[in-house]
């Protein structure tokens, strides 16, 4: 088993406030090359999550493990890619994607190498000079996921990484990211709020509860691969999954609104 989370409980302590149970007895498995997406209503814990298994933050109770290895601070076995544009803006391209290699022990010239297979890989190939700040938001995500890739990481970790983008853009980044997917086999943990990205991207669906989170439901999704958005919406099964998931989510939905 590649990610094992048990029994993962997160305890927040506000600044004069009350303590917040974030997440409560989280459970999550995912396998080798697996693609797995975690929804859930806004608040729930996704994110939370996520930092924990990048080793950003400790869980109260419970335990994280990559192939059997505790996780307990960040690792260049998780690579981590962020919804807002986490690029050092004083380096250029093929500087933010290099710069994850600095203790990887290649030569310079092998650093080099590596660094220009993942720029071609997620189509910057001509933009090795650019800064962010000459890049467009799905250019910038995509150098964010070769600088990701880059360190051959056991494990992705994706935390809403398309959420900022306009529509058309976050689509062409969905195929992108499906594309590289099926070219590098690498697990992928995924978190968004978007239903029909959740189901086109994943091999499996887990639905969160409102706070404190924890598994609602585990949805396997049975669409032949490889996929396209714009093939996967007129299937059937697409759409009885969506209205599953949402149905779901608008129940939890509900709880936290009430709440």
């Amino acid at each position: 088993m590649k990610l094992q989370a048990t029994d993962i409980w997160r305890i927040f302590q506000p600044r004069g406030g009350s303590p917040v149970v974030a997440l409560q007895a989280f459970d999550l498995a995912v396998g080798e090359n697996e693609f797995v997406s975690i929804i859930g209503p806004s608040g729930c814990g996704k994110s939370s999550f996520l930092q924990l298994v990048a080793g950003l933050d400790l869980p109260d109770r419970g335990e994280i493990r990559v192939d059997g290895a505790l996780v307990e601070a960040p690792g260049a076995d998780r690579g981590m890619v962020f919804q807002g544009y986490t690029l050092f803006p004083w380096l250029t391209v093929v500087q933010n994607v290099r710069f994850g290699l600095k203790k990887s022990g290649l030569s310079p010239a092998g650093q080099a190498a590596l660094a220009q297979r993942y720029i071609d890989l997620v189509g910057l190939g001509g933009f090795e000079g650019a800064f962010p700040n000459q890049l467009s938001g799905g250019m910038r995500q995509r150098v964010a996921i070769a600088r990701a890739l880059v360190a051959r990481p056991k494990i992705l970790l994706m935390d809403e990484p398309f959420g900022a983008l306009d529509a058309q853009t976050r689509l062409l980044m969905q195929e992108l990211l499906l594309d590289v997917w099926e070219r590098e086999r690498v697990t992928v943990l995924f978190v968004t709020h978007d239903v029909e990205e959740a189901i086109v991207l994943s091999d499996r669906i887990y639905v969160m509860t409102a706070r404190p989170g924890r598994v609602k439901a585990e949805v396997v999704v049975d669409l032949p691969r490889p996929r396209s958005f714009l093939e996967a919406e007129f299937d059937p099964r697409f759409q009885a999954l969506r209205r599953q998931l949402l149905g779901l989510i608008r129940s939890e939905a509900q709880v936290a609104f009430v709440a």
